[in-house]
């Protein structure tokens, strides 16, 4: 017997060994807002499922019922193992708030009355029961399945009732077909399916921000691809490496990621070159920004990501934020705008791409750098800058000569 710890507050999701009698391993998932659509809910239902049999692939082929606000998650045949494993993946599908692994039984008092008992069995503390009937055909009512249940575990096992904040809460929910029975769940990352939000191109560093900027464009329904600028032939592939193992960890929210990768030195020595001087720093990234351009509309993408937050650093303020906005038409998504680093950190930590971003490497924004970076960029000027560099030809050259790789989550390191 192993047991999963959840958030404060909710009930810890044991996994048992032994079976309910008569019982079925499953997965019934809970929405957020997708529920909230309308007319529209439909079509992100759909696609909320494909989305969760996309990423449980690689552990089982699954099939996924829609039916009143939840998805059950089944497979001919599984063994209880399999279905933990497929409900801990499901956990990084976006659009899904909680993952309960559930007993599926007969739609009749005994099948249930079982497998309660044996849920139960070997529990210490308070308890409650939380039934709930999506079909009102059932003989009892919600509150009268609570007591009678209730009353069983409390005469098998000793248990007492606590109705507010209790030590476990076994949940039943009587279904069409089945009735579902479970205890505690697996927390989700809520948000909406990737994918219904179009497609975006995020400008990945090798930093803190960017990772955390894809995830909560991804959470917001939007698929992502990235682009990373290296600072070769100027600096070893130590920055392209930890750009793959970024892109890799994100993979596991969407599947599917592509990284594209510029070689950016000999562009960035062509803007030191230029005269800019003190607007170098802005002068590069308004070239990156029109690169990305370039290759999102290759893409399909209608906007580009950034990882910037206002005034986090010299580059960020608000003067150069709008010298940036400048230099391309596709809208520019700030996630992070108004978040300090703190928070940023403490979300990155979350997904697990902290300790990436903090490995060593050369990056390449502070390649070639001036000593001091203009605070309030002048757009006149850098257009001017732009002009003796022929930026929308060289722009053109930088994403033609893109590689493209794809990272996927689980796969072994590079």
């Amino acid at each position: 017997m192993t047991t999963l710890d959840t958030a404060p507050g909710t009930a810890a999701a044991d996994v048992r060994e032994q079976s309910p009698v008569d019982g079925e391993p499953c997965v019934l998932l809970k929405l957020g807002e997708v529920v909230l659509k309308g007319k529209n809910r439909e079509q992100f239902e759909r696609r909320l499922a494909d989305n969760v049999r996309t990423a449980v692939r690689p552990v089982a082929r699954v099939d996924v019922v829609r039916r009143h606000g939840v998805f059950i998650v089944r497979k001919h045949d599984a063994d209880l193992a399999t279905m933990e494993r497929v409900a801990q993946r499901i956990t990084d599908v976006m659009g899904i708030v909680w993952a309960h692994r559930a007993w599926r039984v007969g739609k009749d008092l005994p099948s249930v009355e079982r497998a309660a008992l044996e849920l139960m069995d070997g529990r210490t503390g308070s308890f409650a029961v939380r039934s709930r009937r999506r079909d009102k055909r059932f003989p009892m009512t919600s509150t009268e399945l609570d007591r009678h249940i209730g009353t069983l575990v409390t005469a098998r096992y000793g248990q007492p009732v606590r109705l507010k904040h209790p030590d476990h809460t076994l949940s039943i929910e009587v279904d069409r077909d089945e009735v579902f029975v479970y205890s505690g769940g697996l927390p989700g990352q809520g948000g909406l399916p990737v994918g219904m939000s179009g497609r975006g191109l995020v400008l990945m560093s090798g930093g803190i921000d960017s990772p955390v900027a894809a995830y909560r464009m991804m959470r917001r329904g939007l698929r992502v691809d990235y682009l990373h600028f290296s600072g070769m032939p100027f600096t070893g592939p130590e920055s392209i490496y930890k750009a793959y193992a970024l892109v890799r960890e994100l993979d596991k929210f969407q599947t599917g990621s592509r990284l594209f990768v510029v070689p950016f030195g000999k562009a960035q020595q062509q803007i030191k070159s230029s005269g800019a001087d003190k607007l170098a720093v802005i002068a590069q990234r308004r070239l990156m920004l029109r690169t990305g351009e370039v290759l999102a509309r290759r893409l399909r993408g209608s906007a580009l990501i950034t990882g910037d937050a206002l005034g986090q650093v010299s580059s960020q303020t608000l003067a150069n934020i709008t010298a940036l906005d400048d230099a391309v038409e596709l809208p520019i998504l700030r996630p992070l705008v108004g978040m300090d680093k703190v928070e940023i950190m403490d979300q990155a930590r979350r997904i697990r791409t902290l300790t990436i971003s903090e490995l060593p490497d050369e990056d390449c924004c502070t390649l070639l750098a001036p000593r001091r970076a203009e605070t309030r960029a002048k757009i006149e000027d850098l257009r001017q800058i732009e002009k003796r560099l022929d930026v929308g030809e060289l722009a053109d050259q930088l994403a033609a000569s893109v590689q493209e790789h794809r990272p996927a989550y689980g796969d072994p390191a590079v």
